[in-house]
């Protein structure tokens, strides 16, 4: 059986994290807990995370009704509720207003992929949703089209939501997140950023799928995508408003697209029609420089 007391426990120490770090500024954020089939520990609305005690953690169904609790329940629980109801493997979900991320949320900048290691094997290419009015429904829909692929969502103009299995595992994907977006600013004021190339990042996907973490990428359905330059959720970008404009893609001509033009080259016949031929590399090359915008 669940022990409630120390899971609030657990919020709390969360809640002092992300005050202290600076991703809740005053009231701003809420944490969840499911502890149930139909039950969800949940933070107030209208109250510092810092200063968070056991008895402010209120408890709601899986509709939003609140079962108990002091204090009235977050008003952006519904956006919790719907990562639960999408993702059954996932046990706690936390939202807040981390600057770095939420930057990008406000520019709709991608996050750039095959920059950093870690943010490879742990978060992966990061979406972010369209806009809507926080609290409501049509606010926790936004989630639906990324929620299955990935354990991180930038909320437009809003913040983040991350979730996991504990509340500790929801809040690393958030301090990983806005660690990675902070870097990334303080190397764009440096010049450049460089990119590793696409054999790299496979390197780095083959080691995650060893580690038992799953990856879009590694799925059939993107095996032949071009893996540095955000396709998991590039059809969302017009929708949501996404566009390059800090950051250059990584360099278009990657490794796979190379092999491919390698292979079409020492494929065609000796003497075969070089106007052909020259036309195949061009459209190869504009593909891959399509694929990077």
């Amino acid at each position: 059986m669940l022990n409630h007391h120390k899971i609030k426990q657990d919020i709390c120490e969360i809640g002092r994290r992300l005050y202290n770090k600076g991703f809740a500024a005053a009231n701003d954020g809420n944490i969840t807990v499911r502890v149930g089939e139909n039950e969800v520990l949940c933070t107030p609305t209208m109250h510092s995370k810092g200063f968070l005690k056991p008895d402010d953690i209120s408890l709601v169904d899986m509709t939003g009704k609140q079962l108990s609790g002091r204090k009235k329940r977050s008003s952006e629980a519904l956006l919790h509720l719907e990562i639960y109801k999408q993702r059954p493997d996932v046990k706690s979900v936390v939202h807040c207003h981390p600057p770095h991320a939420t930057a990008f949320a406000i520019a709709r900048e991608p996050i750039p992929q095959c920059v950093l290691p870690e943010v490879e094997v742990f978060l992966g290419d990061v979406p972010i949703t369209t806009y809507e009015t926080p609290g409501g429904q049509a606010f926790a829909d936004t989630v639906l089209p990324f929620v299955s692929k990935t354990n991180v969502i930038i909320l437009a103009n809003h913040g983040t939501v991350s979730y996991g299995v504990d509340v500790e595992q929801a809040y690393w994907w958030t301090e990983i997140l806005d660690a990675y977006c902070r870097m990334l600013m303080l190397a764009k004021s440096l010049g450049r950023v460089n990119y590793f190339d696409e054999t790299k990042e496979r390197e780095l996907l083959d080691l995650k799928q060893k580690w038992g973490w799953s990856d879009p990428r590694n799925t059939p359905e993107y095996k032949n995508c071009d893996i540095c330059a955000n396709d998991i959720f590039r059809d969302s970008w017009k929708q949501s408003g996404v566009e390059r404009k800090a950051f250059e893609a990584p360099p278009a001509m990657g490794p796979s697209v190379a092999a491919a033009v390698k292979k079409e080259v020492a494929a065609a016949p000796a003497g075969g029609d070089q106007e052909a031929l020259i036309k195949m590399i061009t459209e190869r090359v504009m593909e891959a420089l399509a694929a990077g915008k």
